[in-house]
């Protein structure tokens, strides 16, 4: 948690987004002789990995534009105008497809969506650790990440409407 806190780019925010992750997966899977538990960890891990997908393309997006991940560049680059992307007749600004990507990314934590389907199983795991993962980690990781990502979304006013919405 303490590397997604501190890091001051994209990747180290990655890192320790996997990292609060990994340590949240092994507490569901505290009791691994139960059946239920092992269902529920790897319910868990599947669900947010389409989450965790979707930020790794949002993070390959904002290198690809900018040619840096660092925190302070991209949101100095941010307010040029940027490229559109046409996709089916539809011009997208590449902000809003790589915003989207990382809500997509931060929904998985948060379990929001269509991602919220692991939540509930998590409650196989031990008092402590589900009240860990509801408070202290994974939710609040992807609060943070809205939150430090807020000067992006700033640019990108269907992403905020996407926020509000869900």
């Amino acid at each position: 948690m303490l590397m997604l806190v501190t890091g001051d780019n994209f990747l180290q925010l990655f890192l320790g987004w996997e990292g609060v992750g990994l340590a949240s997966y092994l507490l569901i899977h505290f009791w691994f002789t139960r059946l239920q538990a092992d269902k529920a960890t790897i319910k868990a891990m599947l669900v947010n990995r389409v989450g965790d997908f979707g930020l790794a393309l949002g993070i390959l997006g904002y290198f690809t534009l900018f040619q840096s991940v660092d925190f302070s560049t991209i949101f100095a680059c941010a307010s040029a105008p940027i490229n559109l992307w046409i996709f089916r007749n539809m011009r997208l600004n590449a902000i809003t497809v790589i915003c989207i990507l990382l809500f997509i990314g931060v929904a998985g934590k948060i379990a929001q969506i269509v991602l919220h389907t692991w939540l509930p199983d998590v409650m196989e795991g031990p008092t402590p650790v589900s009240t860990l993962i509801h408070a202290a980690t994974m939710v609040t990781c992807g609060i943070f990440m809205i939150a430090r990502c807020s000067p992006l979304f700033e640019y990108s006013p269907m992403t905020l409407i996407v926020i509000t919405f869900t």
